[in-house]
């Protein structure tokens, strides 16, 4: 049995050739996607500002840990491409390319403070 590891993803992009209707259905739910609400979960945590340029999803990622980090952030963006073509009540919005940061939260060295 392969050893599993926990990834914390930030899949990070850019919004792009947004319609009105994309851009409205942002705004409608932009104070549930602000700076208070992230949080690393496997469904994603999206967040973005009322600008609508940058946005960020946070993910949990586990798998295998032979397949490393790579995989990780390739499971994260399409997981994050997923969600943002369902967007703005299932109209979707546009975006660029996406790049992804990831953390091995099981050989992440923790240091601690000395007594």
């Amino acid at each position: 049995m392969a050893t599993q590891h926990t990834y914390r993803v930030i899949v990070r992009g850019t919004f792009s050739e947004l319609t009105d209707e994309a851009r409205t259905g942002l705004l409608d739910e932009v104070d549930e996607h602000g700076l208070t609400q992230m949080r690393f979960t496997p469904e994603g945590s999206l967040t973005y500002d009322r600008v609508l340029k940058h946005f960020s999803y946070r993910f949990v990622v586990v798998s295998d840990a032979a397949d490393g980090e790579e995989m990780a952030a390739v499971v994260a963006e399409d997981r994050a491409e997923a969600a943002l073509k369902a967007l703005a009540g299932g109209v979707g919005v546009g975006f660029g390319e996406l790049r992804s940061t990831v953390t091995d939260m099981d050989t992440m060295k923790i240091n601690r403070k000395g007594r």
